[in-house]
C-alpha cells in the first residue's frame, strides 16, 4: 500500500476501516454484548460493513486494514488509537480481551509512515473512541473517561500533542466510549446525549458549545447509536435517526444517511466505531 498522502495535499478525507473477517461477539466487556455471545452471522456482518464502506467511500478515501485472527473487535478501527497530523497515539486497552489488538495496530501505523507517540506507562486510553476533535474553529480535543480511558490521559494528550483537551466524565455504562454519545460536527455543531454525562461534564459542554450549535439527542435515538456517527463535511452517516433528529440535523445543513449496523450494535458499536480518520490536521 502506498504511503498516506500528506495532510496538506489532500482535498478528500481519509478514513481507515478494518476488515470484519473475524468479527463476532465472543465475550462480554460492555452492556450491549450481554446476551449476544455467538449471536452474529458472518454474512450479515460483512454485508453491513460493506454497505458502510461503500457509503463512506462516496465522501472519503477509505483505507482497509487487514484483520487479525483472534481479535474480533479489531473491526472497530476507531479504537486503534488517535491520529493527529502525522502522529499516532496507540490505544492501551483496559480489558485483556482487546490487548491483543495493540501490536497489530502499532505495526500498521509504523509501516505506513506515522510517528508513534506513546502515552506514559500505566494510563489506559482507547483512542478515537474516547478522543474526538472539535470540528469548529477551535483547536480542541474532547476526551471521555470513566469507563475505558483514564482521566489522566487528558493532560498527557495535551502535552504530547500540544492541544487543548477537555475531559468529559461518562456516567452511563451503556455509553462506555465518548463516541457512543457525543459527536462533534462541522462548523462547530455538536451532537450529544446529555444523559451519558455527569453534571460537571454537561456544564463543560454547555460552556464551550453555544446553544444554537448544540443538537441534543433524546434517549430513544441515543440507544440506536445516533451519536456514533461519521461526519464528513456536511454528511452525517449513522445507524438510525428518528424523524425529529433527522429534521434538526437537516435544519443545521447536514445530509443524513442511514446505514443499518445492528450486527455491530450487538458488540456495542456502529458507524463511528468502525472508522478512524487518518487526516486530522494540525491547526485545522
Amino acid at each position: 500500500m502506498a504511503e498516506p498522502t500528506p495532510v496538506h495535499e489532500r482535498t478528500v478525507p481519509r478514513v481507515l476501516m478494518c476488515a470484519p473477517t473475524y468479527f463476532e461477539v465472543s465475550y462480554v466487556i460492555n452492556p450491549w454484548m450481554t446476551g449476544h455471545v455467538h449471536d452474529t452471522t458472518a454474512e450479515r456482518s460483512r454485508r453491513q460493513w460493506d454497505a458502510l464502506r461503500e457509503t463512506v467511500a462516496r465522501h472519503a478515501d477509505v483505507v482497509v486494514q487487514p484483520a487479525a485472527a483472534g481479535q474480533p473487535d479489531m473491526v472497530f478501527a476507531a479504537n486503534a488509537g488517535l491520529v493527529f497530523g502525522n502522529s499516532f497515539v496507540p490505544s492501551r486497552f483496559r480489558y485483556d480481551e482487546r490487548k491483543g489488538e495493540e501490536p497489530h495496530n502499532h505495526a500498521w501505523f509504523a509501516r505506513h509512515g506515522f510517528d508513534i507517540v506513546e502515552l506514559p506507562g500505566g494510563i489506559f486510553f482507547e483512542g478515537a473512541g474516547d478522543a474526538l476533535f472539535d470540528r469548529g474553529t477551535s483547536r480542541r480535543l474532547w476526551m471521555g473517561h470513566g469507563h475505558r480511558s483514564d482521566a489522566e490521559a487528558a493532560p498527557a494528550l495535551g502535552r504530547l500533542l500540544d492541544i487543548e483537551v477537555l475531559p468529559l466524565k461518562l456516567a452511563d455504562p451503556r455509553f462506555y466510549h465518548l463516541d457512543t454519545c457525543f459527536c462533534p460536527l462541522a462548523n462547530g455543531y455538536t451532537l450529544y446525549f446529555p444523559g451519558a454525562f455527569d453534571a460537571a461534564s454537561l456544564a463543560t459542554i454547555e460552556r464551550h458549545v453555544p446553544p444554537a450549535e448544540r443538537i441534543v439527542v433524546e434517549e430513544h435515538d441515543a440507544v440506536e447509536f445516533a451519536c456514533n456517527a461519521v461526519n464528513l463535511g456536511r454528511v452525517v452517516i449513522l445507524n438510525r435517526a428518528s424523524a425529529g433528529l433527522r429534521s434538526r440535523l437537516e435544519a443545521a445543513g447536514f445530509m443524513v444517511i442511514e446505514v443499518a449496523l445492528d450486527e455491530y450494535m450487538k458488540s456495542g458499536g456502529a458507524a463511528k466505531c468502525l472508522t478512524l480518520r487518518l487526516d486530522e490536521a494540525v491547526g485545522a
